[in-house]
């Protein structure tokens, strides 16, 4: 009887971690359309991330103090693991994200930005030494060959004949690099340390590192190393024209404030070789996004590409899970942080 509770137990803990990466992903996908009206309406791509973090924390925080009065004094005792996770996959993600945007339409920066269960997946090989299933190695090698497709290197003039902005392409590159961060370092942070230190609440994680990530993006600004340029005129969205305060508001609550908490909570609850896939769902959303808030849409070729891409990403993603998830079901409840369990 005690087992079966105990299996009950598991599944509704890996159907409420689905959930909220599933809600994460949806709200991480509408960031792009809503930042890429700013930027045609003349704002830099920094002052984008620094008015979408300015205002992510100043919402987290005032919901923090009111959920969790004692959320500073937590921050302050894990303060390394805030600090890096605020420069790293909060400020170092979005900044990278959004300037592959100023380039590229957002599905090809979002889906750049998506290789990084790629990049999990050799972390995990390099770090525990054991080599993935030949179900991960091929579909990464899928995943490859269907970014060849979104980029337009394949094609009867190979490399020559495509349209590449290899800036953009720089940029997404570099955000998936803190894309994987996020996920490997939300699934660490939410671990109890080796010394017995309790997890990091994911309301303060949330909180303290879009505090972190908006004073380090405000900071490249104003010393001049990223330009920063805010204008007052209005902004473009659906084909409807508003003022640049909407899609600001939109920025600070919905892909910042609610995806970073719900996705810190998925992923402390699925691990994060299940929680990275999941979140491929994003680049759906996104897309669908982008085409209804600023009717971009994909080449029939760009599609197919990405569908390949998301299907080899499933499938390396499906070839580690073959080999690790049963052991990752054993650990949820003991890694999870027990206020959310």
């Amino acid at each position: 009887m005690a087992a079966l509770e105990t299996t009950r137990q598991q599944v509704d803990h890996f159907r409420t971690g689905l959930l909220f990466a599933i809600g994460s992903a949806f709200a991480f996908g509408s960031s792009g359309p809503f930042a890429k009206s700013l930027m045609e309406a003349g704002w830099t791509p920094t002052a984008a991330v620094t008015a979408r973090l300015a205002g992510g924390a100043l919402a987290m925080a005032v919901f923090a103090f009111v959920v969790r009065p004692g959320w500073l004094r937590e921050a302050t005792t894990h303060a390394r693991t805030v600090v890096l996770y605020g420069l790293v996959p909060i400020a170092g993600a979005q900044l990278f994200y959004y300037n592959a945007v100023s380039h590229l339409s957002v599905g090809v920066a979002l889906l750049l930005e998506y290789t990084a269960p790629i990049l999990v997946v050799g972390w995990l090989w390099a770090t525990t030494r054991k080599r993935p299933t030949n179900l991960t190695l091929a579909g990464v090698v899928l995943a490859v060959a269907g970014i060849m497709l979104v980029l337009g290197i394949v094609g009867p003039h190979g490399l020559a004949g495509a349209n590449i902005n290899l800036v953009g392409v720089g940029w997404g590159l570099a955000a998936a690099v803190c894309a994987a961060c996020y996920f490997l370092m939300s699934d660490k942070a939410g671990a109890e340390g080796p010394d017995g230190q309790a997890p990091v609440h994911p309301i303060t994680l949330a909180a303290g590192g879009l505090i972190v990530g908006a004073f380090a993006v405000a900071a490249l600004g104003a010393s001049g190393v990223m330009p920063l340029t805010f204008t007052s005129g209005d902004t473009v969205i659906a084909g409807w024209t508003t003022s640049w305060i909407v899609p600001v508001v939109a920025l600070a609550l919905i892909p910042t404030a609610i995806a970073y908490t719900l996705g810190i909570i998925g992923i402390a609850r699925l691990r994060p070789r299940f929680a990275s896939l999941v979140g491929l769902s994003e680049v759906m959303f996104a897309v669908i996004a982008a085409w209804v808030l600023l009717g971009e849409a994909m080449t029939a070729v760009q599609a197919v590409g990405a569908a390949i891409v998301l299907f080899g990403l499933a499938l390396a993603r499906q070839g580690d899970r073959s080999e690790l998830d049963d052991n990752d079901l054993v650990t949820w409840p003991e890694n999870a942080p027990a206020t959310t369990r």
